[in-house]
């Protein structure tokens, strides 16, 4: 197991979801989003690093039928599949890297990443995001990506970020991409704490 792998299965496995800094009871903007997308309940929707969080429940809820949730933790998946019961059967869990992941080409309608991208620091590993997710996503697919702001924190979990802003978010997807939604947060920690995310809706042309 990975360095990355290691710290993120510790924390899935000594913390309660509620209890991480990125926890979110209601995740509305992510569903917001995801409705101006006007998928159809049959579009097949990644959540990458999607870890525990109750967004897989709300789209299986709402009647979309191809979710799949990747996460480098798989205390983390294991979690959100134990709290869908049967009502995550049909959800795919991915344990993997995002960088180490070979999806199916074109398979992907829709790709949601909130919080993962900004702990890319390197170029080399944010241009393999991108490659990565070229990969997954079919023609006119869309992209949802959340990451820390230019103001929002330095770090988090004790490991560094790299803040973005619409533009760079642009820049780093390249002309493939259009920027089609944007969106500043300020996003309450469950110890109280504001962390400001910058969100940005993309179509693939």
């Amino acid at each position: 197991m990975s360095g990355t792998a290691t710290h993120w299965q510790n924390v899935w496995t000594t913390k309660q979801p509620e209890e991480v800094s990125w926890h979110q009871d209601d995740p509305a903007l992510s569903l917001g989003m995801i409705q101006a997308c006007a998928l159809r309940r049959d579009a097949a929707i990644i959540d990458v690093g999607g870890g525990a969080s109750v967004l897989v429940d709300r789209l299986v809820e709402r009647g979309y039928v191809h979710v799949a949730v990747l996460d480098i933790a798989g205390a983390a998946l294991q979690t959100a599949a134990e709290r869908l019961g049967p009502l995550g059967d049909d959800v795919s869990w991915i344990e993997s890297s995002v960088l180490d992941w070979r999806p199916v080409p074109g398979l992907f309608d829709l790709w949601h990443d909130r919080a993962v991208l900004h702990f890319l620091t390197e170029p080399a590993d944010q241009a393999r995001y991108v490659e990565v997710m070229k990969r997954a996503l079919g023609p006119g697919a869309s992209v949802i990506l959340a990451t820390f702001a230019p103001d929002g924190p330095e770090k988090c979990s004790g490991l560094p970020v790299c803040r973005h802003d619409s533009a760079s978010l642009a820049a780093l997807l390249g002309p493939d991409f259009r920027l089609v939604e944007e969106v500043l947060q300020e996003h309450v920690t469950p110890g109280g704490n504001v962390q400001k995310f910058q969100w940005c809706r993309f179509v693939r042309v």
